[in-house]
């Protein structure tokens, strides 16, 4: 155990209000990814814990429904004020526990506190619409109404953010919000917790809003199963998805999903090389590879694929490996040892198809028995099965192409469908690319990485990435529920169609 780490960690805790919640009988053992020691051990919640925190938020919709938007926006309103007065504590949390570089973890609060901002002029703009009847003497009318508890499973490379993503809609929403963390980030959700629960007592909004509820897999499925949870938003691979979806399909509850990622970046012959390098380097070795937007595979035209890759490769070998907690590096761990091995695995895969490993690949010094390593790019003759199937590290596999119809068909040919990306100064092919016919993903960028969404758009993809969509634009709607009223104020009674009856 590192004491230095952990001493750090209950030091955040306890400016973040969470006085020490270690135990030396738990079954939840934290890790920090900085060094690979152990910081402490947290006790899991058993079933009955489980379905009472579920009872606690439903009790808790009860009256909260009724409360008046506006007023709910006043909670995640406070929220946002203690993220800005604590937002370097949490991001040395977040950086502990997840290994993100420190920048990273202000970022990610930072996002915190975007989508606290737009929830809260969300609280004023839930609106409905005006439908015009057929009938004389009837108004028709469109409203959404507050839907119920809402449970978030979340994964550990964005420990606080994607929570926030939902909990601020959903609040704002009139839904209460019951949060399965990852094993690997408990800490995080701790602190945040008790940030909510003080913005929510600042505010004069009841108790019971949003539970927390710790442990593994088990208490994942007491949520996915629960009859009382009317949308459960869940962060993780495809498989945990294909899992999911039919379980709370079989009760008729809603599920939103953000899985997999395999995110390309199409390098036109027209690029400017220079943003190019700036954009592919900082989406594929940002928190070590590890984001589900980060880039994946490069599609490069034929004619400049030697002068970028030279470009990346020189890039890749500058790169500060080391410490997420020291300012002046940029590429911290993996997560684990298990992150570590696919690691492995995939760059073996990937030789023996034949690629060739231009830059990277092997393990890299750093404290402890943390797993670093250098990002590695890999030129690959043909889209092989290890490139279509995403490898959470930082292995970035190139590929050469000659007309923009075959870029296109191979940034659309993997199962997953979130994010994309075109480096080009041709507008033809930058509208091609975005349009109904170039990238099947939920998010096409140009000129732009496929990693770092703002919150104002809505998040998410298509395929086996889930059709889930978080975060801004009108996400908000999956948080609710819809009521078409028709209202006669006439002392007739028409029957819709003309319909005769008498």
């Amino acid at each position: 155990m590192n004491t230095d780490l952990r001493s750090l960690a209950l030091e955040k805790l306890a400016r973040l209000g969470v006085t020490d919640p270690f135990t030396d009988d738990g079954d939840l053992v934290c890790h920090t990814p900085v060094d690979g020691s152990e910081l402490g051990r947290l006790r899991s919640h058993g079933p009955g814990e489980v379905l009472a925190a579920v009872d606690t938020a439903r009790a808790a919709f009860e009256g909260w429904r009724s409360v008046p938007a506006p007023v709910r926006g006043e909670v995640v309103r406070e929220l946002g004020q203690l993220l800005r007065q604590h937002k370097d504590d949490l991001a040395v949390l977040v950086t502990v526990e997840s290994g993100k570089i420190l920048e990273e973890g202000r970022g990610e609060v930072q996002e915190m506190i975007d989508i606290c901002d737009f929830a809260v002029g969300l609280s004023r703009q839930l609106y409905g619409l005006t439908i015009a009847s057929e009938r004389p003497g009837h108004r028709m009318m469109e409203q959404w109404h507050p839907l119920g508890v809402v449970a978030v499973i979340s994964a550990f490379n964005f420990p606080v953010a994607v929570w926030s993503w939902n909990a601020a809609l959903a609040l704002v929403c009139g839904d209460t919000v019951v949060w399965k963390p990852s094993e690997k980030t408990l800490l995080s959700a701790l602190a945040v917790t008790a940030l909510v629960e003080r913005a929510a007592q600042r505010a004069g909004a009841p108790a019971g809003l949003t539970p927390l509820v710790l442990g593994g897999a088990a208490v994942g499925e007491q949520l996915v199963d629960h009859e009382q949870v009317a949308l459960l938003s869940a962060t993780g691979s495809t498989r945990m998805g294909k899992e999911v979806a039919p379980r709370v399909a079989a009760r008729l509850g809603r599920v939103l999903l953000e899985l997999g990622g395999n995110n390309a970046a199409v390098v036109a012959p027209s690029a400017d090389l220079d943003l190019a390098v700036r954009g592919i380097v900082f989406s594929a070795v940002g928190t070590a590879g590890q984001r589900c937007t980060s880039l994946r595979r490069v599609i490069v035209h034929e004619d400049v694929a030697d002068a970028l890759l030279d470009r990346l490769a020189s890039a890749y070998e500058s790169l500060p490996i080391g410490s997420p907690l020291d300012s002046s590096v940029l590429v911290g761990p993996l997560v684990d040892d298990a992150a570590y091995a696919s690691f492995e695995k995939a760059l073996a895969s990937a030789v023996a198809d034949g690629g060739t490993v231009r830059t990277g690949g092997g393990r890299a010094e750093g404290p402890g028995d943390g797993c670093y390593v250098t990002p590695a790019i890999v030129e690959m003759p043909a889209q092989t099965e290890v490139v279509r199937h995403e490898t959470f590290a930082p292995i970035l596999f190139v590929l050469r192409y000659r007309d923009f119809e075959d870029a296109v068909r191979l940034q659309n040919e993997v199962s997953q469908g979130l994010s994309s990306s075109i480096f080009t100064t041709d507008v033809r092919e930058a509208e091609r690319f975005v349009s109904v016919t170039g990238s099947d993903c939920g998010i096409a960028n140009v000129n732009i990485g496929p990693s770092g969404a703002e919150i104002g758009g809505a998040f998410g993809g298509e395929k086996e990435t889930g059709g889930g969509r978080e975060s801004g634009s009108d996400a908000w709607k999956g948080y609710m529920r819809r009521a078409t009223n028709t209202i006669n104020y006439s002392d007739e009674l028409p029957l819709a169609q003309g319909v005769e009856f008498a």
